[in-house]
């Protein structure tokens, strides 16, 4: 049984301003229908022996991917929310720990959830050569097969051809070398030379292994990280269809990489060449890079026109966005942020979000748009005396307030029905009807049909104390 590991954290700056701290790019349809982490589990569809896979992630991010995931009929078999972020060699550690106790002989395959694979089948070929490799104990990478002098990237030095060690077990599938090392992201001239020897592969993030073998290892080279995960993982509990990883022995843990912690170290490492059309998208140019241009070499999304302009990306996701005698540009709006960089230098996008957080900008972390576990909110507007938002609440779904400190609180409803619970009386709310709240009453809102209740919310007046409802459903 192979389990697949996706590691779901990662807060993706340099898509800003798309990709926010509680939104992240891999939550993002940045290449199609899916998003990117919905893509990383289709994309095992088809390949035998695939149980229900594990997700590690955090708690802002716990009601939109639990979303997503049914929305493409997934459902994984735990979902692990880490109170702080300790980098990949935790992450891997408990899902291990969480394997093991589920089949002895598990392998884990993990995953970063924000990668693009274009070639599925080769894609498919690799996994099958690292699982003939992961089941006789060896921990195995995939490298990348560079087709660019990229500086941007950690690389893999290849070592002798790996075949010999398992015998014929790999009947023609791809080749294998061991590990003979690990280098730091180059520079340009260094990286031109790495990509003339053919002996170094980008080190993409992603490993096959058995978890009983890789929790050895772990505690081999880190007893402090495994250690403190298994007590992380004895002392957690589950809630709402989550694993809460105990705050204060997850908190005690040592950050580090699988890489550095255990992969650069171990004398069981295999690598197994990739070349199946991989980005892990983390810049603008690398998906104007992958995207559809147009005849002047641009890749346009939303409601844009175009003169003059010339190898750009240009994405509008709100309103129009007109762009004229401009080249190699990023033009990216979103409904409350505009990014306009040239294409070349949109790594440096990061700098941007740091200074955000330095001046405390919700931008950085949040877009109008918020998730909960029973649906969503969107702001319209919203001035010192008055805020209007877009609530839907999902099929199904239900949520409780305990009143709100607004002079007056309106709701109109669009689309859908639901029952209200005041206090002890019920009211029935249909679309086109107008409801207002009282001041200070607990309500209860449930939604017990098929399809959403969509209605607009207009809190007007100065607060009169605590806000409990205007800003935190």
């Amino acid at each position: 049984m192979i389990i697949p590991v996706v590691l779901a954290g990662g807060s993706g700056t340099r898509l800003w301003p798309m990709s926010r701290e509680f939104y992240p790019k891999q939550l993002l349809n940045l290449t199609g229908e899916y998003t990117m982490i919905q893509n990383t589990l289709l994309r095992l569809n088809d390949f035998e022996k695939m149980a229900p896979p594990i997700i590690i992630g955090n708690e802002n991010q716990r009601f939109i991917v639990d979303q997503q995931f049914a929305e493409v009929n997934i459902r994984p078999s735990e979902i692990f929310l880490e109170p702080v972020g300790r980098n990949t060699a935790p992450a891997v550690a408990i899902a291990a720990l969480k394997a093991v106790s589920m089949d002895s002989e598990s392998l884990i395959l993990v995953l970063p959830a924000d990668h693009l694979i274009d070639n599925v089948q080769k894609f498919h070929d690799a996994l099958r050569t690292a699982e003939c490799f992961a089941e006789q104990g060896f921990l195995v990478t995939f490298g990348i097969v560079p087709d660019r002098p990229e500086i941007g990237y950690g690389y893999i030095r290849k070592g002798e051809p790996a075949q010999d060690l398992i015998g014929d077990s790999l009947n023609g599938l791809n080749k294998a070398y061991t590990l003979h090392e690990f280098v730091e992201k180059p520079d340009l001239q260094t990286a031109k030379k790495y990509l003339e020897t053919g002996d170094y592969c980008w080190n993409s993030g992603m490993f096959m292994f058995k978890a009983a073998t890789v929790i050895e290892e772990l505690r081999r080279y880190v007893p402090d990280i495994i250690n403190s995960c298994e007590k992380a993982f004895k002392n957690g509990h589950s809630e709402q269809g989550c694993f809460y990883l105990d705050q204060v022995s997850f908190g005690e843990c040592p950050s580090d990489s699988i890489d550095y912690a255990v992969m650069e170290r171990t004398e069981r490492g295999i690598m197994v060449p990739l070349d199946a059309g991989w980005d892990d998208l983390g810049s603008w140019e690398a998906l104007w890079n992958v995207g559809d241009k147009d005849a002047a070499g641009n890749v346009i999304s939303g409601d844009v026109i175009c003169v003059d302009v010339e190898d750009s990306l240009i994405n509008a996701q709100s309103r129009l966005v007109t762009v004229l005698g401009l080249k190699n540009l990023a033009v990216v709006e979103t409904p409350d942020a505009l990014l306009i960089s040239s294409l070349s230098d949109t790594q440096g996008v990061k700098k941007i979000v740091e200074m955000l957080k330095a001046d405390y900008r919700k931008e950085a972390q949040v877009h109008k748009k918020i998730f909960q576990s029973w649906g969503f909110v969107e702001t319209v507007e919203a001035g010192e005396n008055f805020q209007i938002r877009k609530v839907t609440v999902f099929p199904q779904a239900s949520f409780d307030l305990n009143g709100h400190s607004y002079r007056a609180v309106n709701w109109m409803i669009l689309e859908g029905e639901a029952r209200l619970k005041i206090d002890a009386k019920s009211v029935e709310l249909s679309t086109h009807q107008s409801f207002s709240l009282a001041f200070s009453k607990t309500i209860k809102l449930e939604n017990g049909n098929q399809t959403p209740l969509v209605f607009i919310e207009v809190a007007s007046g100065n607060l009169t104390g605590k806000d409990h409802f205007g800003v935190n459903f």
